[in-house]
């Protein structure tokens, strides 16, 4: 084995992979506490996009999960939380003090449970985070435990994987909304992402020159940082350091699930972190190991050709799996900037009969923009997945098909798990006898309007979005 180890084996990163491993152990314990509370009722047996009707249709072969098997709410929860207590078992060190091989199954079981909900999950669990946390993961399986030392191969691997977070992110910006180009994308960006967060009002008030040096650090840190991944040390070590700052200013901005926490994980495959903690001597890894981290990196170097392809290509395409095990995807955010934002505000009455002076009252939801006076809160890294749906329904009615109008079924007969997805409930005692949906366009407070009225939001009616509906389904005469 003496000839295998030295260009097998990373000596030196041994405190950087045991990072790397506990930090992705709490991402995936995030993600299966967001699956707990919010699968079933959003997609559980009577959810608003129920998974048992799409395992009927869709074949294992087009989307590989444990719930082809059975599909109710009981296997759905139980898997939930076993990923939650597994992945609580990782964090506390229990994959370091079993055997390689056992480690090894660890990771693969929550793998390949998150597997089973994103291939189920359609449009609810169909963003980027989905399919990064699902790649980090797969390669996690290949990292070893504190038996020996971490394998170089994927330790490259998860460096390519962070280029390819970074880098698509920096292209499809360049290539798309031409405020990225002029720099004056954050002019608006702050204000009129999906959710922001309790600093974004003071960041859209930054001056218009910082936003200016806010876009083109963006640039620097997307298109060019990520190509010193590659280098040596201490190169790469500074390059993975810039991204991890870069991340982290994203954190305090906005709310973006576990997309930027996870690209900082990431960014720990390239950390030298020997000075701190020195070079323990393990054992040379097996040469099974071996073999098997080899293979994983023909598959990863096979499956690579479609991302790198698309990443050289003029129309670009971000977010993008190439096969159902969401293996070696493209990724990228934000190719176009919305200049203005528009939310839709669900209210309710429990007034039999409809007339001018009919009092309405707001359902709130846990993140998104509702009332004007509530300052955002942080939700990121726990994912409110009903709340992003939310901010693309206002942009377009088209995306809310499938999901909206059973949405507002649930409200009308008080359904106790629908209600617990949303901050407060207007009607605590009996359901609403009907439901109606508006459009507004909220706008951030200058400071002289917060200082006059405490508000952090200023909102202007734009329409009826949806008008009033009955229990009985039917939309005020007028159809969906």
């Amino acid at each position: 084995m003496e000839w295998f180890t030295p260009w097998f084996s990373a000596p030196g990163y041994e405190l950087s992979r045991l990072v790397l491993q506990r930090a992705l152990a709490v991402v995936y314990l995030v993600a299966f506490l967001s699956a707990a509370t919010q699968f079933r009722p959003l997609l559980g047996e009577h959810g608003l996009l129920p998974a048992t009707a799409f395992v009927r249709r869709v074949p294992f072969r087009a989307s590989p999960s444990l719930f082809h098997w059975r599909c109710d709410d009981r296997v759905t929860g139980a898997c939930a939380w076993a990923g939650v207590v597994l992945s609580a078992a990782v964090v506390a060190g229990a994959a370091d003090a079993v055997p390689l091989w056992a480690s090894m199954v660890m990771w693969a079981l929550l793998w390949f449970l998150y597997l089973s909900f994103v291939n189920v999950g359609q449009i609810f669990y169909s963003f980027g985070w989905e399919s990064l946390l699902l790649e980090a993961g797969f390669l996690a399986v290949f990292l070893g435990n504190a038996e020996t030392s971490p394998p170089v191969l994927t330790l490259w691997l998860m460096r390519w994987l962070l280029f390819r977070v970074e880098f698509g992110a920096g292209l499809i910006k360049w290539r798309g909304d031409a405020c990225w180009r002029d720099l004056t994308c954050l002019y608006y960006h702050h204000e009129t992402q999906p959710m922001p967060g309790p600093l974004s009002w003071f960041f859209h008030h930054l001056p218009k020159p910082l936003h200016r040096v806010e876009v083109a650090a963006n640039h620097v840190a997307q298109l060019i940082v990520p190509f010193g991944l590659f280098f040596p040390q201490p190169v790469a070590s500074i390059a993975a350091g810039l991204i991890i700052v870069t991340q982290l200013w994203l954190v305090l901005s906005g709310n973006f699930s576990w997309l930027n926490w996870l690209t900082i994980v990431l960014a720990f495959a390239a950390v030298d972190l020997s000075p701190l903690a020195g070079t323990p001597a393990l054992d040379p890894a097996p040469l099974w190991f071996g073999v098997v981290v080899c293979a994983a990196c023909l598959l990863v170097a096979v499956l690579s050709y479609w991302p790198a392809r698309n990443l050289v290509s003029r129309t670009q395409q971000m977010n993008r799996s190439f096969n159902s095990l969401h293996l070696v995807n493209t990724y990228g955010a934000f190719g176009s900037v919305t200049r203005v934002r528009q939310e839709i505000v669900l209210e309710g009455t429990d007034e039999e009969r409809l007339t001018p002076e009919t009092v309405w009252h707001e359902y709130e939801f846990k993140g998104k923009p509702g009332d004007v006076r509530r300052l955002p809160r942080q939700f990121a890294p726990y994912h409110l997945r009903l709340d992003w749906q939310m901010w693309f329904a206002a942009l377009s009615p088209a995306y809310t098909r499938g999901w909206f109008e059973p949405l507002l079924e649930r409200l009308l007969v008080n359904d106790r798990a629908t209600l617990r997805l949303l901050r407060t409930n207007p009607f605590p005692q009996q359901p609403p006898t009907h439901v109606r949906a508006l459009l507004y366009r909220y706008r951030f407070t200058t400071r002289e309007e917060r200082r006059r009225t405490g508000a952090w939001w200023h909102r202007t009616f734009v329409r009826e979005y949806l008008p009033p509906v009955r229990v009985t389904g039917q939309y005020g005469g007028r159809s969906w």
